[in-house]
């Protein structure tokens, strides 16, 4: 037990010194200044814009948008990390050191956590400013948008950690993680309300993680009238806290499973394989 808190101990101080890193990485910097402009420009051009019962577009939009992030950011991210990271070797130099697996896995989930707030905070809070209205819930929104939030990652990271497992190199990721994770949010209510697709295809989205995801934001965001026309005619927020939290808990149980049995199985040749293909790759 000693050794497992000692490996978590280390990850977590891991996670923590690359989030720190990536903040000054004029690369990350440009990134979230990118996605926040992007962002801000389309929801100021269209601030104006009633979509139905008196609410704003950017009201209205703002939960797919985080919803879109988080689906993104907490898949995608981590499966092209643990690709990447099993190519170069970091993987095969874990397996040998105690609990090196353990550390590994709560270093990623605290960094690539981490790493999603600071593009959360720079599209939010100047939408707070700019826009009237927002949060209809007031602080009770903010409070639901948060926990959703932190909920939402828990589910979700682990999956692109398990998908950055299973991919054969860091190339397919774009394949095996971002079509599902595409294909998964167009049914989610992500992009398109859910509610307007067959019945078979609400069952499916309300299997996975995300369409509770979507929901909680919209319950955030939206006011308590909106709810009579999800699913069931109500937000289900005691529903959405357990599905997310069983969705957390079991994916973190697969993913540490799934990574252990894949870096049993690296060996020198095939991280030497791998750097081989990566380079006839890029040429």
């Amino acid at each position: 037990m000693n050794r497992t808190l000692d490996a978590i101990g280390v990850g977590l101080r891991r996670g923590w010194t690359e989030f720190l890193l990536s903040l000054r990485s004029p690369q990350d910097q440009g990134f979230y200044l990118f996605v926040a402009i992007g962002t801000l420009t389309f929801l100021w051009f269209n601030r104006d814009n009633e979509v139905g019962e008196g609410l704003m577009l950017p009201t209205v939009a703002m939960p797919s948008i985080l919803g879109g992030l988080i689906a993104f950011g907490v898949v995608i991210g981590p499966a092209y990390a643990l690709a990447m990271e099993r190519e170069d070797g970091t993987l095969l130099r874990l397996k040998a050191a105690p609990r090196g697996i353990v550390g590994y896995i709560s270093g990623q989930l605290l960094f690539q956590m981490a790493s999603v707030l600071p593009l959360l905070a720079v599209v939010l809070i100047p939408s707070a400013v700019l826009f009237d209205g927002l949060f209809h819930g007031g602080w009770t929104g903010v409070l639901t948008a948060v926990w959703v939030l932190v909920l939402g990652m828990l589910a979700m990271l682990p999956l692109g950690i398990i998908i950055g497992s299973l991919v054969p190199n860091a190339q397919k990721v774009g394949t095996w993680g971002m079509l599902p994770v595409v294909v998964l949010a167009m049914i989610s209510g992500v992009f398109y309300p859910v509610q307007e697709l067959w019945g078979w295809v609400q069952g499916v989205a309300q299997a996975f993680p995300m369409y509770w995801i979507a929901l909680g934001m919209r319950s955030a965001f939206l006011p308590d009238a909106a709810a009579a026309g999800e699913i069931g005619g109500s937000w289900r927020t005691g529903l959405t806290v357990v599905v997310l939290v069983a969705w957390a808990v079991v994916s973190s149980v697969a993913a540490t499973y799934v990574v252990r049995r894949m870096a049993r199985r690296q060996s020198g040749s095939q991280v030497e394989a791998a750097r081989d293909a990566a380079v006839q790759w890029v040429r």
